[in-house]
């Protein structure tokens, strides 16, 4: 059984780990009543005595002590962190995984990368090693962040890297929240592009995923409560309901269930590597399987059912239904239509009672519909993990390489152009020491390269396939 360790730096990326590991923790007690640390929980939790002196002997079997997440949390202010520390995750944690400042990074990619960068190198590396240290058998780091601000873009793309340089053979799954056009940070367009560069060279593979279509999920389940059609029993274990049980009706700043959104997608990203299944996927799979170029390493994720989040009973889906739902647009977690872009690859990881047979027929059902690549026309990846999410009998992720990635992209590249070409806000990031002008025009030349990629495998898309002349065998 592998290990991951999970790297949440900036706000984003600490509020969005914090949801993950309240939801890990309550799946894993769902499946797990006996209490005994087992493979799957240590897939990202170690088991320590904390009757020990020193940071708690590892204990590999036997019942569980104490869980301690396989986490280091960084952010440059402390507002984040210490809540979590102050909350009921608080014993999950210990202060060899922490990293804080007081300043913040001021919204500014090159404070975050430049600065706090070179300040922190030293204690983010012996806290990577650390955590590396308490694993078997490590194979993946996730990183949780957002493009928009300081610390997330820079210091998230820094430790990138860093992790590349020292852990070559681990791979780095990079959960990207990409901010959308009401954003907040007038600076955004500038992080978002300079991390984008970092991305294209230091990930293995980038779930990108953007705050317009969370927050556009999280109304329409709003709606759908809030319209009484559905019925509005709050479920004795939602996963939004705030810890003291009260419904959160309607959303002001619909953080937390968009959060939750994300650490759902991370969990079952992770189930085939922590629980049986019939058709196992390991994370090295879905790199292996769904990237065929280095650079095209971004994958569109869609959900289903999205409504675990809802807080109400709905009926559930049928299961012809779940899979309809994940090549609607309205499931992905980025703006984007797969269904009428090109698919490179596609990977459907299902979770629950359903069977070989009901994928492969529900794969057959909907691939007219969809355009694969003309040389990869059976590009489907599978996966069947028996264990179920917590309150449903079945879920689906489907992550998607595909050219809808494109739009995104592109729009983040005109935002970028509109500050660039008046030089606005420029003089922020050239007074920080280590950055120049060049930084910027590498950054836009690298995206625009990566946009012209997808331009490429666009212009294929209406191209018959042609049915290769099979090998006649003579007998």
């Amino acid at each position: 059984m592998t290990q991951s360790v999970v790297v949440q730096v900036g706000q984003c990326g600490n509020q969005i780990g914090c949801c993950f590991w309240d939801l890990a923790l309550r799946e894993h007690a769902a499946v797990n009543q006996k209490g005994i640390y087992d493979e799957a929980i240590s897939s990202f939790f170690r088991n320590v005595d904390t009757r020990v002196v020193g940071d708690g002997g590892s204990i590999s079997k036997g019942k569980i002590c104490s869980l301690k997440a396989r986490a280091v949390l960084i952010d440059m202010e402390e507002g984040v962190v210490n809540e979590i520390l102050q909350g009921p995750l608080r014993d999950v944690f210990d202060m060899n995984q922490l990293i804080t400042d007081i300043s913040g990074s001021g919204n500014n990619w090159a404070v975050g990368h430049k600065v706090f960068g070179s300040l922190y190198q030293d204690q983010l590396l012996e806290k990577l090693r650390k955590s590396a240290e308490h694993c078997d058998c490590l194979q993946c780091f996730f990183i949780i962040h957002s493009m928009g601000g300081g610390t997330g873009s820079g210091l998230g793309t820094f430790l990138l890297k860093m992790l590349e340089d020292e852990f070559p053979e681990v791979y780095r799954f990079v959960t990207s929240i990409y901010p959308s056009c009401e954003d907040d940070v007038i600076t955004s367009p500038y992080n978002s592009i300079l991390a984008m560069k970092e991305l294209n060279e230091h990930a293995d593979c980038v779930l990108p995923i953007d705050n317009q279509s969370l927050f556009d999920i999280i109304s329409k389940i709003d709606l759908m409560v809030n319209s009484g059609k559905l019925g509005t029993t709050v479920k004795p274990k939602s996963l939004v309901t705030s810890s003291s049980g009260a419904l959160k009706k309607c959303h002001k700043k619909p953080f937390d269930a968009m959060n939750n959104i994300v650490a759902n997608l991370l969990l079952n990203l992770t189930s085939s590597a922590r629980f049986e299944g019939s058709l196992n996927m390991d994370l090295n799979e879905i790199s292996m399987n769904l990237v065929p170029f280095p650079q095209l390493h971004y994958l569109v994720s869609s959900l289903t059912p999205l409504y675990t989040l809802a807080d109400v009973n709905i009926p559930p889906r049928r299961l012809d239904q779940m899979f309809s739902d994940a090549f609607s647009k309205d499931h992905q977690l980025l703006q984007a239509d797969p269904k009428h872009s090109l698919y490179l690859a596609c990977a459907l990881m299902v979770r629950g009672n359903v069977q070989i047979s009901d994928l492969r027929r529900n794969i057959e059902r909907l691939k007219p519909s969809l355009q694969f690549v003309s040389w990869n026309q059976e590009g489907w990846k599978t996966s069947l993990c028996s264990i179920p999410p917590v309150g449903h009998s079945h879920s689906l992720l489907a992550l998607a390489n595909n050219t809808c990635v494109k739009p995104t992209f592109m729009e983040l590249k005109e935002r970028f152009m509109r500050l660039y070409k008046k030089k606005a806000h420029l003089h922020h990031y050239l007074q920080v020491e280590g950055m120049e002008e060049s930084c910027f025009t590498e950054a836009v030349s690298s995206l625009s390269a990566l946009i012209q990629e997808y331009n490429q495998l666009d212009a294929t898309k209406n191209v018959p396939v042609q049915d290769l002349p099979r090998l006649s065998i003579a007998v």
